[in-house]
């Protein structure tokens, strides 16, 4: 398989294991959606890390592949690649992305799809399909300019250039770089940490503030809204403010 879910202590890594360099052809699409639903539906998946292993993230789509895909091919699989990056970021738990090498193209737009990113020291990320003639396929005219802002996301996209780590954390592309040997490590216990939270308070957290991005002001205010209210219900609710009340803040068990 060219993408694997592996589950240990609440942490879901998926894995792309295409090598040598994670291009991310057509099956490799479909399984990535495939097993994105399937981390959102487990319960034992209460955190997700995606990493590409430790030489590579991904260094984009199979180009040999899309250059045999005429007009009409691509316009039947247009949707279907960006439903695949789509069901990744919608998995309504928190996600890390683990970047080592590349990540470039859709592997950079797949790292757009994380809640967090945490790159090696060596990696280079860019969107580089205006050397191709192309444009970003996979949510990155979307996605890019919300994180970093219009006016380097158009740098990044006109020009094609690849931007290294310290430059990808300036820019806010990235939120942290470590040494490589570290950058799994890292992002497995940024995971395993929050694998431990409320999971419905988390949920609520990212809905709100995804939705919230999307969309004016007073309809973000009503999802946070109506997610506060409810979350009254929740036996986490209870814990936590139990928790507070007779020990203090910050030591309440979610599990």
């Amino acid at each position: 398989m060219t993408v694997n879910l592996e589950v240990a202590e609440g942490v879901g890594t998926l894995r792309l294991d295409r090598p040598p360099m994670n291009a991310l052809d057509v099956a490799t699409q479909d399984r990535l959606k495939e097993l994105a639903e399937e981390a959102t539906r487990r319960d034992d998946v209460r955190a997700v890390v995606i990493y590409g292993g430790e030489r590579v993230f991904a260094a984009g789509a199979d180009i040999k592949e899309m250059q045999a895909m005429d007009h009409t091919a691509m316009i039947l699989r247009a949707r279907a690649l960006q439903d695949s990056f789509t069901a990744v970021a919608r998995i309504p738990k928190p996600v890390v992305a683990a970047i080592t090498g590349y990540a470039l193209g859709g592997g950079c737009e797949l790292a757009l799809c994380a809640d967090y990113r945490i790159a090696a020291d060596n990696a280079k990320l860019g969107q580089p399909e205006i050397l191709l003639g192309l444009v970003p396929g996979a949510g990155g005219t979307q996605r890019l300019p919300r994180l970093v802002g219009p006016s380097k996301a158009k740098d990044l996209i006109f020009t094609g250039r690849q931007v290294k780590a310290d430059e990808a954390l300036a820019i806010g592309l990235v939120d942290r770089v470590v040494p490589a040997a570290e950058v799994y490590e890292q992002a497995h216990a940024w995971a395993a940490r929050l694998a431990q939270g409320p999971a419905i308070a988390l949920r609520a957290a990212k809905e709100s503030i995804d939705t919230g991005l999307e969309t004016d002001i007073d309809t973000g205010l009503a999802v946070e809204r109506n997610w506060f209210a409810g979350l009254f219900a929740t036996e986490d609710r209870d814990r936590g403010m139990r928790s507070f009340v007779e020990e203090g803040p910050g030591k309440a068990k979610f599990l």
